[in-house]
């Protein structure tokens, strides 16, 4: 009970900030994904969902037809300074729906590399467009060549997802696994060693219980 408990906190936890894409098929039966629906699909949807209160709020359709498109996703690390705060300000001033993924371990590096980039950040992708560095002017270009609208044309209370890791979440080692169990199985014989002592008499034998 207890892990299915922990298994739906953190699946929850994973789509509190998930963009979602609907859509149809040839065949009229409708799909739900994270990643864009292919090309044929019809009427394709994005939903951002946010339990933070505001509920899901969906894209305008000439908007989220772009996003399908053509999704941006930013590529940023903790030590790129302004150069990724100006990527952020330009996507949010324009109301670009976006992704961004941190590069900030060996795993995530590699998963840059592999994005387009010699390890350098910002790394913007659009569709398959790539623009490695900050620089406003080819950084708008290619949004307006990509059809993304100049000006912001987001509904209210629209958020786009939490900056997750470039290389997505790491699986613990199977060293981390052990010393969980351990710390555990410690924490358990702890509490019972408390509980004993707590139902135990001060002047009672030393096997009495009540």
């Amino acid at each position: 009970m207890k892990r299915a408990a922990l298994l739906l906190l953190l699946l929850t936890a994973s789509v509190a900030h998930a963009q979602m894409y609907k859509w149809k098929d040839d065949k009229g039966v409708t799909h739900f994904s994270e990643s864009p629906p292919p090309v044929s699909a019809k009427n394709s949807e994005v939903k951002n969902y946010n339990t933070s209160g505001t509920g899901s709020v969906d894209l305008p359709p000439e908007l989220a037809d772009v996003v399908r498109a053509r999704p941006v996703v930013l590529y940023t690390s903790n030590g790129c300074g302004a150069g990724c705060n100006l990527a952020r300000t330009l996507l949010a001033t324009r109301g670009i729906p976006y992704r961004e993924k941190t590069v900030n371990t060996p795993e995530d590096h590699e998963a840059l590399k592999k994005a387009g980039s010699d390890g350098q950040v910002p790394l913007l992708l659009i569709g398959r467009a790539r623009q490695l560095g900050f620089e406003q002017a080819s950084w708008d270009a290619a949004l307006t060549e990509a059809g993304y609208p100049a000006t912001k044309v987001l509904p209210a209370g629209y958020s786009n997802p939490s900056p997750t890791p470039a290389a997505g979440a790491r699986a613990p080692s199977a060293e981390e696994v052990a010393r969980n169990k351990a710390a555990a199985r410690e924490a358990a014989a702890a509490a019972e060693k408390a509980r004993r002592e707590r139902d135990t008499p001060a002047n009672g034998p030393d096997n009495f219980r009540f």
